[in-house]
């Protein structure tokens, strides 16, 4: 079932990343780049232990809260807030394929998708 997970955020990965690519996105490409990782930036919130980082990280990495951004922005034809949503729901995708899941409370190393990184002794 992990493997399907993983092709799963793979495809999503690809899919945004086309539509992207045919909308003609309103953003230069070194800005896309930038916005791509910025979801990372909710490793920050470790800072105030495991349960909280594990809220910030899961709350920037989950799917609905890409698609509500790109929503929003296409509803509003506002093509900025549509690619960032895209860009936010392809950064999801891309974890997922490379096996960082939703996290754990109980510690980063544990997500939905299995333990990342190396196990301890």
């Amino acid at each position: 079932m992990i493997l399907w997970q993983r092709l799963e955020g793979a495809l999503i990965f690809a899919i945004c990343l086309i539509m992207l690519w045919t909308m003609g996105t309103p953003l230069p490409l070194w800005a896309m780049v930038l916005l791509f990782f910025a979801p990372d930036l909710s490793f920050a919130g470790y800072a105030f232990g495991p349960r909280v980082g594990a809220i910030a990280y899961n709350l920037t990495h989950l799917y609905a809260s890409g698609a509500g951004v790109a929503l929003f922005g296409w509803l509003g034809e506002a093509p900025v807030s549509t690619a960032l949503g895209l860009l936010w729901i392809a950064h999801a995708g891309f974890d997922r394929a490379l096996g960082y899941g939703l996290k754990s409370s109980q510690g980063f190393e544990i997500t939905h998708l299995g333990r990342i990184g190396k196990t301890k002794a």
